[in-house]
């Protein structure tokens, strides 16, 4: 929860309301997360240095799309709640985060995402990752979502 706390003041002292406006994400969703399995921590010198819900299949979040996603599969992988604590910030370490999920996830071909409009900082890490925008999905409020689709 500690990570959670730091980027959430982190993106409020951004000016970005994502995760402003509620208890979301609450230490009930990371026991949750934990409980089903889909709970990933990057660690540093054996410090949790970032947090992700990483869930695989269908996410019924992502069936409303404002646009559409670069193919009609159900079957990919989902990554919420990426948070990076402020301790370790200017590492790359979303960019490092999300790298490792492409590679303990190296059976799946497709990877989805979606972050705040105003996160500037998620939006570029997407990116340079090769994710696409592929619209607009509702997740705590209107979020671009952004698709990865690996080469066979």
């Amino acid at each position: 929860m500690a990570v959670i706390e730091s980027a959430r003041a982190f993106l409020k002292v951004q000016g970005i309301d994502q995760w402003q406006k509620s208890a979301y994400p609450a230490m009930a969703d990371i026991r949750t997360d934990i409980k089903n399995d889909v709970a990933y921590v990057l660690k540093v010198d054996g410090k949790i240095a970032a947090y992700a819900a990483v869930m695989t299949g269908f996410d019924p979040a992502y069936n409303m799309i404002q646009g559409a996603w670069r193919n009609d599969k159900h079957d990919y992988v989902t990554v919420h709640r990426i948070a990076v604590s402020t301790a370790f910030r200017g590492q790359a370490l979303g960019q490092r985060f999300l790298t490792s999920v492409f590679e303990t996830f190296s059976t799946y071909q497709d990877f989805r995402v979606d972050t705040h409009p105003d996160n500037q900082i998620m939006q570029h890490i997407l990116t340079k990752l090769g994710f696409e925008k592929c619209g607009v999905v509702m997740f705590e409020g209107a979020r671009w979502a952004y698709q990865k689709v690996l080469e066979d």
